[in-house]
């Protein structure tokens, strides 16, 4: 009986720190608005349209902007993604070292991929 009720409580510990990491995840997640989102879109968009205008050269997928806003990067990539895309040169060392939580994705013509 006592190691039923051992595994029991251990049970229990698990499922409720299953459904407390979920709970604040999901708020982490949340925490981020549309309307940052689209801010770091519309300006990793312009930053874009800047660097194109001096004949930038975009094919090796090279981050963008390292410091787009607080938290937030820009990066280049294919549309689909290629093994280049993801080579640590080629993005932004900020989000790899961790400094930035989000990003901005954009194709080589500038179109949104992906932001998060």
């Amino acid at each position: 009986m006592p190691k039923l009720i051992l595994f029991l409580i251990a049970l229990i510990v698990v499922i409720l720190t299953a459904i407390f990491t979920l709970i604040f995840n999901n708020a982490a997640l949340k925490s981020t608005s549309k309307s940052e989102i689209d801010t770091a879109v519309n300006q990793a968009q312009h930053v874009y349209r800047q660097r194109k205008k001096v004949s930038e050269d975009f094919s090796t997928g090279p981050c963008l902007s390292d410091a787009l806003m607080p938290g937030w990067v820009a990066d280049i990539a294919h549309s689909p993604r290629l093994p280049t895309d993801d080579l640590p040169e080629n993005q932004c060392p900020a989000y790899l070292e961790g400094r930035a939580e989000h990003f901005v994705e954009l194709d080589t013509e500038g179109n949104l991929i992906r932001a998060r």
